[in-house]
């Protein structure tokens, strides 16, 4: 059976075209452009030099969020409307988790991150147990303070990896918050999400029938858009 995983939550366009035993094709960018004019041309194109029609697909996999709200309509968008003309199922994972995929073979925990503005970022802490990925803390919005306060509490016994193309906007704040022994920040090769980890993610989902509804199934935003937020405080005013 033949899958389609993309992700847009972020600058990274990254599309994968796989079965259950190998990822066949994978297409990874990290340009400043708009994903809505890229990632149709991505897809057909991956396709096309994978000899694989869409009526062959069995699954679509797609990074449901958090991180940009322009990208994330634009994934999640084409992934339930490819899913439903289709009728195929349609599973959506962590952009958060994706991220610290790429971090999978560290010897400790990885930390993810996602620039959200004004000193927020989105995250989240995930790591091997019992050869089981797992998500040892749940995605949130929080002040980059006050998340590497958490860690340095609470994760003490633990060596973290972060994981970031946004890594230079934090990077001093974290060489401040830890002793250069207790954590590592990813090399720029492994800043990257990839779509094959997310086959590697979503399959098992859709095996096991953790799918989503394609009518009802929306991102993950953990808050509101910036223009939604400045909208409802206008109306307050009223």
């Amino acid at each position: 059976m033949w899958y389609l995983a993309f992700d847009t939550s972020t600058q990274v366009l990254s599309v994968a075209l796989g079965n259950d035993e190998s990822v066949v094709a994978e297409y990874t960018t990290n340009i400043k452009r708009d994903h809505s004019s890229r990632l149709m041309p991505a897809i057909e194109s991956l396709m096309k030099e994978a000899n694989i029609a869409t009526k062959d697909l069995s699954g679509i996999i797609v990074g449901k969020g958090p991180g940009s709200y322009t990208g994330l309509r634009i994934g999640v968008s084409t992934a339930k409307s490819m899913a439903w003309a289709l009728k195929i199922p349609l599973a959506g994972v962590s952009s958060l988790s994706l991220i610290a995929r790429t971090g999978k073979y560290f010897g400790g925990l990885i930390v993810p991150l996602i620039d959200a503005r004004r000193g927020q970022v989105y995250t989240g802490l995930y790591g091997m147990q019992n050869e089981q990925w797992t998500s040892m803390e749940q995605d949130r919005i929080v002040l980059m303070k006050d998340w590497l306060e958490h860690l340095q509490a609470n994760y003490t016994g633990y060596k973290l990896l972060f994981v970031s193309t946004d890594i230079e906007l934090y990077r001093e704040m974290i060489e401040s918050a830890f002793d250069s022994e207790k954590y590592k920040i990813a090399k720029m090769a492994s800043q990257y999400s990839r779509s094959g980890e997310l086959l590697e993610l979503g399959i098992p989902m859709l095996d096991n029938n953790q799918i989503q509804e394609s009518k009802s199934f929306a991102p993950e935003y953990l808050r509101l858009a910036e223009a939604e937020h400045n909208w409802l405080k206008q109306q307050s005013k009223l």
